[in-house]
C-alpha cells in the first residue's frame, strides 16, 4: 500500500510556513513542537542543513540522546559540505553519553583521513584528551571493584566469572598489583585463568619473578623472559611437525592446529619438553583422527608418551571449552 503522504504535494507557502513555524518553536524552545513540525519537512524530502541541525537540537534538549546518536551516524555516511559539522554534533554526543572509546576511535578516525579542517582540530583534540581523562579516572574508580569481585570469585571458585572479570581488568590499562600475581599459583584459580594472568604480565613487561602453580607443575619465572605464546619454540615445533598434514588433508591439519592452540594456552607458559614435541604431534594426530574418523598413513604408534599426551591434551580441551567458548 503507498504510503498517503507520498501523494501529498508540498507546496512552497507550506513549505515556507513549516520552516518558519519549525525555527520558531525551536527559537521559544517548544522542543517537541519544532521536533515534529521539522520531521514534517525531512518527511516530505527537505534536507537543508538548517533543519537538520534543528532536528539534532531538539533531540539532544529533550534527552534523547540515542535518536540523535542514530541520526547523526546516517548523516555520517554521506559526506557532504557540513560533514565536520556533523562529526562535531556526534562526538559531543559521544561525550554527553560517557561514549568515551567510541568518542576517541572516532577522533583517531578524522585525524587519520588528514582532511578535518584546522578551525576544528583543537576542538577535536580537546574532546579527545577529556574523553581519555574522563576514562581513566572510571577506570580508577571501578578497579577496586573489580578486583574484590575477582577475589570472592576466586573463594567461590567461580571459573567463567574469575576469567571474565581478569578479562575487563586487563582491558582497564592498569598495572597488576602483587595481590594480583598471587593468583597464578592460588589453586582455585583456572589454568585458563592463569594463562590470561601470565599474559596480561608479559603485556606490561613485568621483569620481577612470579611462582605458578598449573596442572600439577610449579614454575618460577619472569614474564617478560618468556617467549610469546605464539612464537614459542613449542609452539613453533610442534606446528612444523604437523604442518605436512596441511597439504595431505586440510581438515584434520586444522583440527590439529586447533587442538594445539588450545592444548598450549591451557599449559602456558608451563610447557612441554622440547624432546617431547614429537610425541604431543603424535598425540594431536591420533586424537584428530579418531574424533573425525579419518585416517592417514602414518598412523602414531600407541607409545606410552603418545597415550599420556593424548589424555593430558583431551583434559586440556575440556578445561579450555569450559571457560572459553569453542
Amino acid at each position: 500500500m503507498e504510503n498517503s503522504q507520498e501523494k501529498v504535494i508540498l507546496f512552497p507557502k507550506w513549505r515556507m510556513a513549516l520552516e518558519k513555524e519549525s525555527l520558531l518553536a525551536l527559537k521559544e524552545k517548544k522542543y517537541e513542537e519544532a521536533l515534529e513540525k521539522l520531521d514534517q519537512l525531512l518527511g516530505f524530502g527537505v534536507q537543508n542543513h538548517e533543519i537538520i541541525i534543528g532536528k539534532l537540537m531538539c533531540l539532544m534538549e529533550l534527552n534523547r540522546y540515542k535518536e540523535a546518536q542514530d541520526f547523526c551516524e546516517a548523516l555520517l555516511i554521506h559526506k557532504d559540505e557540513h560533514y565536520y559539522h556533523y562529526v562535531h554534533i556526534y562526538l559531543t554526543i559521544l561525550f554527553q553519553t560517557s561514549q568515551y572509546e567510541l568518542l576517541m576511535n572516532q577522533v583517531v578516525l578524522e585525524f587519520n583521513a588528514k582532511t578535518i579542517p584546522d578551525d576544528m582540530k583543537e576542538q577535536f583534540q580537546q574532546l579527545y584528551d577529556m574523553s581519555s581523562k574522563m576514562q581513566q579516572e572510571i577506570r580508577i574508580e571501578k578497579t577496586p571493584a573489580y578486583i574484590n569481585d575477582l577475589f570472592k570469585a576466586v573463594a567461590e571458585e567461580n571459573h567463567a566469572y574469575q576469567y571474565t572479570l581478569v578479562e575487563q581488568i586487563r582491558k582497564m590499562d592498569i598495572d597488576p598489583a602483587e595481590r594480583l600475581q598471587s593468583l597464578l599459583a592460588d589453586d582455585r584459580v583456572h589454568p585458563v585463568t592463569k594463562t590470561a594472568i601470565f599474559i596480561w604480565l608479559q603485556e606490561k613487561g613485568i621483569s620481577e619473578k612470579v611462582l605458578i602453580h598449573k596442572l600439577g607443575a610449579e614454575l618460577i619465572i619472569a614474564p617478560d623472559s618468556v617467549s610469546k605464546l605464539s612464537s614459542h619454540p613449542v609452539m613453533k615445533q610442534a606446528l612444523l611437525i604437523i604442518n605436512e598434514h596441511e597439504q595431505e588433508n586440510p581438515t584434520l591439519f586444522q583440527f590439529m592446529e586447533q587442538l594445539l592452540n588450545h592444548y598450549l594456552y591451557v599449559k602456558y607458559p608451563i610447557m612441554p619438553k622440547e624432546d617431547d614435541i614429537s610425541f604431543v604431534a603424535a598425540a594431536l594426530t591420533k586424537i584428530s583422527e579418531d574424533y573425525l574418523d579419518i585416517h592417514t598413513k602414518k598412523r602414531a604408534a600407541e607409545d606410552e608418551h603418545v597415550t599420556q599426551y593424548m589424555e593430558e591434551i583431551k583434559m586440556c580441551e575440556a578445561l579450555y571449552s569450559t571457560i572459553i567458548e569453542v
